[in-house]
């Protein structure tokens, strides 16, 4: 008796899927790589550029010799291929990343091109246009997508506009808060944030600066240069009265430290 095989369409199936070569295997489909990073949309006013480029410069000199940081200003944020195809683009005035390469060379944040890494600190510098977008939509995204740690806002040109949320595992975003000076603790970074004011860029008004542990404004690197430039001065007219007694002239002391005439006359 010959023996027939019938074929069933359930067993059909399962000899396509057993003869189907590697190759025709499934494959997840692949992030987007037509990424867009600008928009074409400047920030708000100079202040609002200059206060960004203050952090980022001020940051990067505080860890001068580090490499295991990014920081970001006025970047997109690329999280999802929704997000992509929507055209939502998410652009965090300030961000810094712990614990990854520096890479200058970035255009913008893609996560899925950095291991699933989100921004640990993000501030958004508030207008009356985006006020309630940075409080609201945004603040949501950051504190439920991006599960940022430590998340700031501050208007350019409110002194009293400086907000702060920390991301509590199980209750979301809970207020940072301020101590006697009216700082912010941002515990990812070690440093505080607090308000300064000053000149940057010929521009006299109240900045958002950060703070060492010690209270010490971290300083942008024409300010650390100032300072180690008055030091260095300082130095010099404090030496003035030890070397009169030791003999020298007005003019040879003037001439051995670099001063004028009248600086030694005045600091002897």
């Amino acid at each position: 008796m010959t023996t027939v095989d019938i074929m069933t369409p359930q067993t059909a199936e399962v000899a396509q899927i057993e003869t189907q070569s590697p190759e025709q295997e499934w494959q997840p489909p692949m992030p987007p790589t037509d990424l867009i990073f600008d928009d074409g949309e400047p920030l708000e006013s100079s202040r609002h550029r200059v206060t960004m480029n203050a952090l980022i410069r001020s940051y990067r000199h505080h860890c001068a010799g580090q490499n295991n940081f990014f920081v970001g200003g006025n970047m997109f944020v690329y999280y999802s291929s929704q997000q992509v195809k929507n055209k939502e683009f998410k652009g965090p005035d300030f961000f810094i990343v712990l614990d990854v390469p520096p890479d200058p060379a970035r255009q913008g944040w893609v996560v899925w091109e950095e291991n699933g890494r989100y921004p640990d600190m993000i501030v958004e510098l508030l207008s009356d246009t985006t006020e309630v977008n940075d409080l609201g939509e945004k603040k949501a995204l950051y504190e439920k997508v991006f599960k940022t740690k430590d998340y700031f806002v501050f208007h350019p040109f409110k002194v009293n506009s400086l907000q702060g949320w920390r991301l509590d595992s199980y209750k979301g975003y809970q207020p940072i808060e301020e101590d006697s000076r009216g700082w912010l603790w941002c515990e990812s970074l070690r440093l505080w944030l607090g308000t300064w004011q000053g000149v940057i860029e010929d521009d006299d008004a109240v900045w958002l600066r950060f703070y060492d542990e010690a209270g010490n404004l971290v300083l942008l690197p024409e300010e650390a240069e100032q300072q180690r430039a008055n030091a260095e001065r300082q130095a010099r007219l404090d030496a003035v009265s030890q070397l009169l007694q030791m003999g020298l002239s007005v003019e040879q002391v003037a001439q051995a430290l670099s001063l004028t005439v009248q600086e030694v006359e005045a600091a002897r």
